[in-house]
């Protein structure tokens, strides 16, 4: 009998995960379409499967989609912003400079006000360079009517994402001076790294004293709220450069327990976006590195 290491499903793992995972923004709710998956997979007639990879594409798409549409619910009533899980990389996730983009947190963020169909669609689609007829098989329409999905979905995402051609040295540069700053309580230096329009999003799922419900916009009072927020901390917190989904970010760490992790997308030189993620239900994946790959 071959071994398990020899069943395309633990071959295609990575893939499968990184493709549930963009569809849904969550760690966790991508490992338990993994299972189910799993659980569907044992049932197959291996034999009647000419294209493994296509097959199990399709699984996981379908038990994405099903995911998808429940969790959609369960966001309408979560406290303050929602921003997607995020997770450990190693660098050489970077070296994928497409697929590092659309991993990245600011992407998840843009992929989260499609429906569920157009999200899958772009993610099989534009990630994952899925043929259409592929995708139509597994989202349950007609090839015609999942080009004309597509199409709509890239015109939504590109009037959204940030459209930004920014080298992995530079961003990992203006990371590390935001760190400098922040770990010195420097006001000036954080204005500094911060473009003057700066968004700050935070994630606190309701759970953290300190977690902005809202958007802070500026960076006067962005530098203002950081400093002001740590000075009123009673223990030690330290920042640290870290890959957050395939681009340079930010770990955060009070007393040597981890309360946060922050992602940036960088224009001109300065941080034009900030997304943190303390909801402490969304960093049980910054510990160990995941492996996204397409």
């Amino acid at each position: 009998m071959p071994g398990m290491s020899e069943d395309p499903f633990v071959t295609h793992r990575g893939l499968l995960f990184t493709v549930a995972y963009e569809m849904l923004g969550s760690a966790a709710d991508a490992e338990d379409v993994l299972q189910e998956s799993w659980l569907r997979w044992a049932d197959v007639d291996r034999g009647q499967v000419r294209d493994p990879r296509a097959y199990l594409v399709r699984i996981v798409t379908r038990q994405a989609l099903n995911h998808l549409r429940t969790v959609s619910r369960r966001r309408e009533d979560y406290v303050g912003e929602w921003l997607p899980e995020p997770l450990l990389t190693s660098p050489d996730v970077a070296d994928d400079v497409e697929l590092a983009d659309n991993v990245s947190i600011a992407m998840l963020t843009v992929l989260e006000t499609l429906l569920p169909t157009e999200r899958a669609v772009f993610v099989l689609r534009e990630v994952f360079d899925v043929p259409y007829d592929e995708i139509a098989e597994a989202v349950d329409k007609t090839p015609a009517a999942v080009r004309q999905i597509a199409h709509r979905a890239k015109d939504h995402v590109a009037a959204r994402r940030p459209r930004v051609n920014v080298d992995r040295t530079e961003q990992a540069e203006v990371v590390a001076k935001f760190v400098a700053a922040v770990n010195s309580g420097d006001v000036q230096a954080l204005m500094d790294v911060l473009a003057p329009d700066v968004v700050s999003v935070a994630d606190g799922g309701g759970l953290v004293r300190g977690a902005a419900r809202r958007p802070i916009v500026g960076a006067e009072k962005m530098a203002r709220y950081l400093v002001g927020g740590l000075a009123k901390l009673d223990q030690p917190f330290v920042a640290s450069a870290i890959w957050v989904n395939g681009q340079p970010g930010v770990r955060a760490e009070v007393a040597g327990e981890l309360v946060g992790a922050v992602s940036v997308v960088v224009e001109d030189g300065r941080i034009s976006r900030i997304f943190s993620i303390a909801n402490p239900h969304k960093l049980a994946w910054l510990d160990e590195e995941s492996a996204l790959t397409r």
